[in-house]
């Protein structure tokens, strides 16, 4: 078993000594740093560092957790603080495209992700035997126009009964609403299939296609009230000509839109994006 540690994001105005102040903190209550990153917004004036550490083996996480945030906000520092032995707990919410579905599972499998799937989540049947054959959970919840309050009603209280903390959209092709988002609380993250902000929206490959474009993308993002406007985590292009059709568009963007949702939530899961406003820093 890997030893506990213990990795906080922080954000604040920029000042003197910061740096200097979270080491030695760690420093005076015994603790040992084994990452630690940094970044400056030179137009905001504001500051950003990632640290991670091991607490003194006298020092319990929680106990350690609580005296960080305190001590973050007597710097005027907003903080987030995660012990890495806790593995989070995910619902994956697909729809009837599978791409995206099996290469996340696939990498939880081989422990890439530390986190659990404690849900997988769909408005169609398509997906349940593949995933009940990964041993994972199917929640069959029909999605209408007619009936989307209600579905997402449902949805709410399973994530509340698994005690969810993270949502990842794999191919859902359903639009959660503003209500669920903000009853839910935590953060979900969406893979869409263009290089935002261009072809925001259905149908992105028939967007390019249409434009004539040299390049397609994927992007990774929290999703947020606004459609496709949330902060971007991670994105990926691949070169087209006009030789491409849409169905060639589609193939190549699968791979894209595979690999740029597995970093995204690999880093989020590992404690490496710190959203502000509308942007996020991502630390590697």
């Amino acid at each position: 078993m890997s030893a506990e540690t213990l990795v906080a994001l922080l954000h604040g105005p920029d000042q003197p000594g910061l740096v200097a102040k979270t080491a030695g903190w760690i420093f005076t209550r015994g603790g040992n740093i084994l990452h630690a990153d940094q970044h400056r917004d030179l137009e905001e004036g504001v500051f950003f560092q990632r640290i991670e550490w091991e607490p003194s083996a006298s020092s319990s996480a929680h106990a350690e957790v609580d005296a960080f945030q305190e001590f973050a906000g007597v710097l005027g520092m907003q903080s987030s603080v995660a012990a890495t032995t806790k593995r989070t707990r995910v619902a994956l919410f697909v729809s009837k495209a599978d791409h995206c579905f099996h290469d996340l599972v696939l990498r939880w499998r081989a422990n890439e992700f530390p986190c659990e799937i404690v849900a997988v989540v769909s408005n169609h049947e398509t997906l349940e035997p593949v995933a009940r054959g990964y041993g994972l959970p199917f929640y069959h919840v029909p999605v209408t126009a007619a009936t989307k309050a209600d579905a997402e009603a449902r949805q709410m209280a399973l994530l509340r009964e698994l005690d969810v903390e993270l949502v990842v959209l794999a191919r859902y092709m359903q639009v959660l609403s503003a209500e669920m988002l903000t009853a839910f609380g935590r953060p979900v993250i969406n893979i869409h299939h263009s290089f935002l902000p261009a072809f925001a929206g259905g149908k992105p490959y028939h967007q390019a296609y249409q434009r004539g474009v040299k390049l397609i993308g994927a992007t990774a993002h929290y999703a947020t009230r606004m459609l496709d406007e949330g902060p971007i985590i991670q994105q990926d292009v691949a070169r087209v000509t006009h030789r491409h059709s849409v169905d060639d568009l589609v193939r190549r963007g699968r791979d894209l839109e595979k690999t740029v949702l597995a970093q995204a939530v690999r880093w989020h899961l590992e404690h490496r994006v710190l959203v502000y406003g509308n942007k996020t820093v991502v630390f590697d």
